[in-house]
């Protein structure tokens, strides 16, 4: 959700296309016409993760990937957390979304706190071990980060504005209710399992909802249609 709002908003996202938070980052611009960069641990031209190989043909289409490391380098531990001090001179700010207390996403936080760039964390469960790092970060000073406006008002840059999706009346009625579990909207709606999934599955194909941690969650405002 973010890396599609940034990017919509005219910001370039920046990544390591690792797995999980980075290659969601770089997807997410990629369903926008705006620009991701992805910054290996090795080669361009290895395919790491092999399970990201499309994602990465998908980048070089319209973007970008770098790297320090000559072609044919392979992976290796020590290169993901040395390259990390690169995405953080790319960019003006620094989103850490999750991150362990023993995270890369920590050191990449660290080299832009040292060149005064800004950090942003979004807050998690105080249980979570994955929202440990970002929690510490918090309490160390970090920019809560709730929604990409917050994003956007720091670096004075105005959103663009989303053009009004229409969607049935029950889509809209569940979109309200939201955040929620699908056993949530069922019982607070009154409708039926297959009603449910299927108003969700508009409002996701509609850009409108997200699922998350078995969760949907609103990503703007809708106006019903008439049928």
């Amino acid at each position: 959700m973010l890396g599609r709002e940034l990017a919509a908003a005219g910001l370039v996202v920046v990544s390591g296309l690792a797995r999980g938070i980075d290659g969601e980052a770089h997807r997410g611009a990629l369903e926008t016409d705006g620009h991701t960069v992805a910054v290996l641990g090795c080669g361009i031209d290895r395919d790491y993760p092999a399970g990201h190989a499309g994602l990465a043909a998908a980048i070089t289409e319209r973007s970008l990937i770098v790297s320090e490391y000559e072609p044919g380098v392979e992976p290796a531990p020590w290169r993901f957390p040395a390259r990390n001090r690169i995405i953080a001179g790319l960019c003006v700010a620094t989103i850490v979304v999750e991150a362990r207390r023993r995270s890369g996403a920590l050191i990449t936080a660290d080299f832009a706190l040292e060149e005064g760039r800004e950090v942003f964390a979004v807050p998690g469960e105080i249980t979570s071990a994955l929202s440990a790092g970002t929690n510490e970060l918090l309490r160390l000073g970090a920019t809560p980060l709730t929604e990409a406006a917050d994003v956007l008002e720091s670096l004075g840059v105005a959103a663009p504005e989303r053009v009004r999706q229409q969607v049935t009346e029950v889509a809209t009625s569940l979109l309200e209710r939201l955040p929620a579990s699908v056993d949530e909207l069922i019982r607070a709606s009154g409708l039926g399992a297959h009603q449910v999934a299927a108003a969700l599955a508009e409002l996701e194909l509609a850009g409108l909802a997200a699922e998350g941690d078995g969760f949907y969650r609103a990503l703007t405002m809708i106006e019903p249609s008439s049928s």
